[in-house]
């Protein structure tokens, strides 16, 4: 039987490329849902590409303008975060990919875990902000969480042939970004339009400009802490620019096991809904005759300081995570709209971490408490310098 898919936040970077694959195996796969926050021409004609039963637009200003884009079709058009958290539960959903950006990605993940579903999780700011809910909700029915960011795809491949063998730590690659060898004078000055030229991926603004500051990898250090039950202390990052090696596992004698592949978003896809199988997406293949150097080096987190304040946050636990996340968000975004500096996205976390009120269990309700405290800080921040 084919596999039904709900695609949340199909018009992104990893929704489309989720779409390529259905292409390239419309044997295996069915879109069942698919939505967007905000574009509904790419949403319309996916939906009609894609014969989707249900398509659901976040932004109920753009509700009117779906329907007409597709009063002629058989889609049925919703509107809203609470559909959306309907509609993932549903009997005809089978995997929902979790593809969607930032915080708004929690609600629909959680109504998909409680109705036991397989989450491909994408949204990595889903177990940033809220890893021991996610987790434990997983657990409690008996849903399952599979990797979609390649290097915890690669650390999940890895452990597939640990063989039940205890893991003495994790390093997670990372590209460097498009600053890696920039000096921190210069990465001072740097633009968005620079910030957003990544050398190796093909990303969305917000995680390319995660990307540039290291941030990204920092999440994913706390993802993995949560996916992997792995402390942070044992969770290495390393610089590795060609971005062959996706991630590795190390045990305890020393032997290190490594996932490889070309950067190339669909391979992790493609295995996260297939899983257990392997299908064929189309990826280039590596030549090792000509694939030359592989270098690592040590991450530098004087030039790169959001990676420190990724540790740290995790280090403190609570709501902290999740006030990182959110101050990150407004503060991502005003850089792209050319308002604040690169550092000032770092300055800006710290003061907003060290400023938010602490809970060191946090409810659900404390998670969106936090993350709306988190993010009036960030803006008064960057209010108080004048640039708002």
């Amino acid at each position: 039987m084919k596999r039904r898919l709900a695609i949340l936040g199909s018009t992104g970077s990893i929704g489309t490329q989720t779409l390529d694959v259905v292409r390239a195996h419309r044997d295996l796969f069915e879109v069942e849902l698919i939505s967007a926050l905000n574009n509904t021409s790419l949403l319309a004609e996916q939906a009609r590409e894609f014969d989707v039963n249900n398509v659901v637009i976040c932004n109920p200003d753009k509700y009117q303008v779906l329907s007409r884009e597709l009063e002629n079709s058989d889609c049925k058009v919703f509107e809203g975060i609470d559909s959306l958290c309907s509609l993932v539960a549903g009997a005809n959903v089978d995997i929902v990919v979790g593809a969607m950006v930032g915080f708004s990605g929690l609600r629909p993940t959680l109504s998909a875990l409680e109705a036991g579903k397989i989450v491909a999780l994408a949204n990595k700011e889903t177990l940033v902000a809220a890893g021991s809910i996610v987790t434990r909700t997983m657990r409690e029915h008996n849903a399952v969480i599979l990797p979609v960011d390649s290097e915890h795809s690669a650390i999940f491949q890895c452990l597939l042939a640990a063989q039940g063998n205890p893991v003495e730590k994790i390093h997670l690659t990372a590209s460097g970004g498009p600053f890696r060898n920039w000096p921190k004078e210069q990465i001072a000055s740097a633009t968005a339009a620079q910030a957003l030229k990544h050398p190796n991926w093909k990303m969305g603004a917000k995680v390319t400009i995660d990307s540039s500051t290291m941030m990204n990898k920092g999440f994913e250090v706390i993802e993995a802490k949560w996916l992997f039950d792995m402390p942070a202390d044992r969770i290495n990052v390393v610089v590795h620019p060609e971005s062959v090696i996706h991630s590795m596992v190390e045990f305890e004698d020393g032997a290190i096991i490594a996932q490889l592949a070309s950067p190339d978003m669909r391979e992790p896809i493609g295995f996260a809904l297939s899983f257990p199988a392997r299908i064929t997406v189309g990826n280039k293949k590596i030549d090792f005759a000509t694939l030359g150097n592989l270098s690592f080096s040590a991450a530098d987190t004087d030039r790169f300081p959001c990676l420190s304040l990724a540790y740290e946050s995790i280090r403190r636990g609570g709501n902290i995570p999740c006030a990182l996340n959110a101050a990150n968000e407004v503060a991502v975004a005003a850089f792209l709209e050319g308002r604040i500096g690169f550092y000032d996205i770092a300055r800006i976390c710290r003061e907003v971490i060290d400023g938010v009120n602490f809970a060191e269990d946090p409810s659900l309700d404390d998670i969106f408490a936090t993350n709306d405290e988190a993010a009036a800080r960030a803006r008064e921040r960057i209010s108080d310098n004048g640039i708002y």
